[in-house]
Parts: C-alpha cells; structure tokens; sequence
C-alpha cells in the first residue's frame, strides 16, 4: 500500500463534504459582511447620534456656566492635570 493510497479516502471526504461546506460558509459570511448595519442597528446607531448630540449640547452649557461663575476653571483643571502628570 503506498503513500498516496493512504490519503486517497481522507482527499475524497475532504472534497465531499469538507470542502462545500467551506465554500458556502465563506460566501455566506462575506455576503452578510457586506450588507452592513441591519435596521436595528441602523436605528440604535441613530439613537446614540441623538443622544451624543444632547449630550455635547450639555456639556456646552456647562461649560458656559463654570466660564461665568469661575473664569479661571480652565486653567485651575489644566495645572492639576500637569500636577498629576497627566
């Protein structure tokens, strides 16, 4: 019995059966890969977008405030930043 003999069954089983298998789960991976964000996700993505916006809008306003009460909470937060070796 030679070599090649000897890897005849475990090549035909591989091209049977491993093989298609392979190849369509290849595919179908690559065509979910390439349909993008499913509706859900579109919409979950719009949601954070919303809430990012109103959050910026927060964060503005604070900042709007800290500038007329304490003028100098800019640099007071920069130098404890350089103090901490931020």
């Amino acid at each position: 019995m030679s070599f090649f003999s000897f890897l005849y069954t475990p090549a035909i089983l591989f091209m049977v059966i491993v093989a298609p298998l392979w190849i369509i789960l290849h595919y179908k991976s690559k065509k979910r890969s390439e349909a993008g964000l499913s509706e859900h996700e579109r919409q979950q993505l719009e949601d954070l977008l919303v809430k990012l916006d109103k959050m910026s809008e927060r964060v503005e306003t604070l900042e709007e405030i800290l500038d007329s009460r304490h003028g100098k909470w800019r640099r007071s937060t920069e130098e404890e930043r350089y103090q901490n070796g931020h």
